[in-house]
């Protein structure tokens, strides 16, 4: 690269290009408005009107209808464009600072122009010092190559998105539709057979099918999921309508309307961080109000990131609380940026399983069982869409969730390098060997207050937390047993599980992505492979 783009590095702001994606991202749901004003005009239109104009009118209105519900897509993907492009050049520019302070270190000056020479005040010119010199130019040149590499796919996309608004922007694919829960790698040979334009339609009249598709791009499932928030919250009002509209409501459903309430909170809650245009931009793959409520979000887009996280979360985990289990991913995102500023990490959150509500379900391992076949279909999913060399995935199981996630290893494999358990009741394995990832690719961390490490079931769990501390506990007769097996299987954090063990604070079950917690740090440095 020339040393224009030298200087024009060092003067671009990433945050610029995030706030233009999502300044074209807002304009979504007022194009969305206009459309429900337009179908309501044509509703009323035809009630008073017939005969062949009527006729003709009602063809032309619902083409043009047809034609502004296709620009929905595009505009979500410009946000996506410049969000994953403003994410290459925060990582372009952090590589381009470390190859000038290496220069730093070993007395060279980079000028203006790029150019890296010796530093007469401080060197002589030496082989040594030419030998180092060479280091750093190629430690700038990989810095502009990469932000000329972002900026030439952002172009391109932006340039098959230019022609399309000449073309048209979505046509008919042809017959024939993946079923739900299909293998990835046949979901992706269908829609790479697709163009643009078919996949523009596809997004906008079958966004139910392409927003759950796994193997499908990361950006193809936002889009369609986007789309469908305002239905999914249309659902829950409705629900909750027609709850109230029991005089006077009995028990049940005072019950069930507060959890109409909490998932209306939460969908919001998430809705709030899809839209805020927040860094990294967060990709909305999945989402389920029905029942506890279901989502699956990721930080950052897992097709072009160097490093991906699943996060699993465990008991009680819903809808109503997605966006605070969604905090607990992006704390071991941003550790793993101040770790490797020059690396692309993303982190999803997967909550898309029944997860325990009550001791008694927390028992047994039946759904964690259920979970497996779509945790598997998932990760494979994340594998197929990968654009460019393979991510190093990492699966982190938390409570529950580490039994979900061993149980779905051990019986359906998992596209993962490597396995991260904290405060783990179980894996539903007696050894790490079970499970199906690289030999010291399986992680635990347990807490020494965590009250997993001495409740060895369920029902002694529940006794602990009515009684409150272990003492007491004890003169009631209720200690834990002694040895290493928990509620499912051998303790993943005690080094007979064969597995390797990093360190926690104390901070309970939930304290282990607190700052200042060694597991907050052990947990990024599993993601980024150190």
């Amino acid at each position: 690269m020339s040393s224009v783009g030298y200087r024009q590095l060092w003067a671009v702001d990433p945050g610029g290009w995030r706030a233009a994606g999502a300044a074209w991202a807002g304009l979504a749901r007022p194009l969305d408005r206009r459309l429900g004003e337009l179908r309501a005009a044509t509703g009323r239109l035809g009630d008073g009107w017939s005969g062949t104009a009527a006729t003709a009118a009602d063809t032309r209105l619902n083409g043009l209808r047809d034609e502004l519900a296709s620009i929905a897509p595009a505009l979500i993907e410009v946000d996506q464009v410049l969000a994953e492009l403003a994410g290459g050049l925060a990582v372009a520019k952090a590589r381009l600072s470390q190859a000038v302070a290496q220069a730093d270190a070993a007395g060279l000056l980079v000028d203006r122009s790029g150019a890296v020479r010796v530093d007469p005040a401080r060197l002589r010119p030496t082989e040594r010092s030419g030998v180092a010199a060479a280091g750093v130019a190629a430690a700038l040149r990989a810095a502009l190559d990469g932000a000329a590499a972002a900026d030439r796919v952002a172009a391109d996309r932006l340039d098959e998105l230019a022609r399309a608004a000449g073309s048209g922007w979505a046509s008919p694919p042809p017959p024939g539709r993946p079923a739900l829960g299909a293998a990835p790698t046949l979901v992706s040979a269908w829609w790479s057979g697709l163009t643009p334009a078919q996949r523009r339609w596809l997004i906008v009249r079958e966004p139910a099918l392409v927003g759950r598709l796994d193997g499908l791009p990361v950006a193809a499932r936002d889009q369609a999921n986007r789309l469908r928030l305002d239905a999914w919250r249309t659902e829950l009002l409705a629900e909750r309508r027609r709850l109230l509209s029991q005089v006077p409501p009995g028990p049940l459903a005072l019950i069930r309307l507060r959890g109409v309430a909490g998932r209306l909170a939460g969908l919001d809650a998430l809705v709030g961080r899809l839209t805020a245009g927040e860094v990294p931009r967060a990709y909305l793959l999945g989402l389920d109000p029905a029942g506890e409520g279901r989502a699956v979000v990721a930080l950052g887009d897992p097709d072009h990131a160097d490093r991906v996280l699943t996060y699993v979360p465990g008991m009680t985990a819903g809808l109503d609380d997605a966006s605070g289990e969604l905090g607990r991913a992006a704390r071991v995102l941003e550790r793993c940026a101040a770790l490797a500023p020059d690396e692309r990490s993303a982190a999803v959150l997967w909550l898309d399983y029944d997860a325990p509500d009550l001791l008694n379900e927390a028992a047994s391992a039946g759904q964690a069982r259920d979970a497996g076949p779509g945790l598997h279909r998932f990760q494979e999913g994340l594998r197929v869409s990968h654009d460019g060399p393979p991510a190093r995935q990492t699966v982190l199981g938390h409570s529950y969730g580490s039994l979900v996630v061993g149980v779905a290893a051990r019986e359906h494999g998992l596209a993962a390098d490597a396995l991260v358990f904290v405060g783990s009741p179980g894996v539903g394995a007696s050894h790490a060997a079970e499970l199906g990832v690289p030999p010291g690719e399986v992680w635990a961390s347990s807490a020494p207050d965590d009250v997993i490490r001495a409740a060895r079931s369920p029902d002694e769990l529940g006794r602990r937390a009515l009684f409150g501390a272990a003492p007491l506990a004890a003169v009631l007769g209720w200690p834990g047993r002694t040895g290493h097996e928990l509620w499912f299987g051998h303790d993943p954090a005690d080094p007979g599980f064969g597995g390797r063990v990093f360190p926690s604070g104390r901070g309970g079950h939930t304290g282990y992505w607190e700052a200042g917690n060694p597991a907050l740090d052990g947990m990024a440095r599993v993601v980024l492979g150190r």
